[in-house]
């Protein structure tokens, strides 16, 4: 008996241990603010108990352009088309519900519909003008549900690795934190853990070149997730209502679009980009060898080229 409670002892020392290690407490907004926001930050409030955050930069005088991210990414995924696209547009990066520096109501559930209604609520506070929105990823499934939603917000459409469609066959590689998101007791672990590791093992299946995926980068992306509230809505998402396009719904959509993808995506197959070039009406598709899931993180200077000369061609000649 007495070398049983010693193993129990050990056993419930060693758990300890490594919870201590594993855990991630919450990170105060205030740290995350004055660590990440900067000149170009604003924070607006919205109906519903959101207080969001966005990056106002660029040309006053250009084109409107606005920038939405992937799921459990932030506003930082488009600094590098910033950078090359902010001395001819006007550009609006913002962080979605449980994401970056936006704060969102308790219980709140991401979905493509749903982003896209906040997507509008968020253009009539600002009183924005019509505008081209560009979206990677969940951003993309919500940018075209923003085009079939609010037709009238748009002047152009650009689609970066859209969700939208369910793959066709498995994925070659998922990341091992969507593996356990599909059990609850997976979900309540990665609830109260630092989940760097995870982060990382993700960000490298989601990129050809594993380089870009600095420690900094995740990093970032762990610190954001760590924000009040943002795991317990990160970690209800319901994947399967991203896969929400048809051909018929598509159909629909005036706006000129831009389909850019990456051939070496391993999430969602560019089998997804033909879909969605074949059914918008005129939309025009780009696909990058040697790319994975983030053209924006990976070539940025060529993807945004790209995009930049679509929407010269789009504003000028609609």
């Amino acid at each position: 008996m007495k070398i049983l409670a010693v193993v129990l002892g050990i056993l419930i020392l060693g758990a300890a241990a490594a919870w201590l290690k594993l855990r991630g407490p919450d990170i105060p907004y205030a740290e995350l603010e004055a660590k990440y926001a900067s000149e170009a930050s604003h924070f607006v409030d919205l109906p519903g108990g959101f207080h969001v955050h966005y990056r106002d930069e660029g040309n006053p005088n250009g084109p409107w352009l606005l920038l939405l991210h992937g799921f459990g990414d932030s506003y930082t995924s488009w600094e590098g088309w910033v950078r090359e696209l902010k001395p001819r547009f006007h550009i609006i990066s913002l962080d979605f519900p449980g994401h970056g520096l936006t704060r969102a109501p308790q219980g709140y559930q991401l979905s493509g519909a749903g982003l896209a209604d906040f997507v509008d609520a968020f253009a009539t506070k600002l009183t924005l003008p019509k505008f081209a929105v560009a979206g990677n990823s969940m951003g993309g499934g919500v940018a075209w549900q923003l085009a079939v939603r609010h037709p009238e917000r748009l002047d152009a459409l650009i689609l970066v690795d859209a969700a939208g469609f369910a793959n066709e066959k498995p994925p070659a590689a998922v990341p091992l934190a969507f593996k356990i998101l599909q059990y609850p007791i997976g979900r309540a672990i990665l609830r109260n853990i630092d989940n760097r590791p995870l982060i990382a093992e993700g960000l490298k299946i989601d990129v050809y070149d594993k380089s870009l995926i600095t420690p900094a980068l995740v990093d970032r992306w762990a610190e954001f997730q760590r924000a009040p509230g943002h795991r317990a809505i990160l970690l209800d998402i319901n994947f399967g209502a991203q896969t929400a396009a048809t051909a018929d719904v598509l159909g629909a959509i005036k706006a000129p679009t831009l389909v850019l993808h990456g051939a070496s995506d391993v999430l969602i197959e560019p089998a997804s980009a033909q879909k969605f070039a074949a059914a918008i009406p005129g939309a025009k598709l780009i696909l990058y060898n040697q790319v994975g899931h983030l053209p924006q993180i990976e070539i940025p200077q060529r993807s945004a080229d790209d995009a930049a000369a679509f929407l010269d061609e789009a504003l000028v000649h609609p």
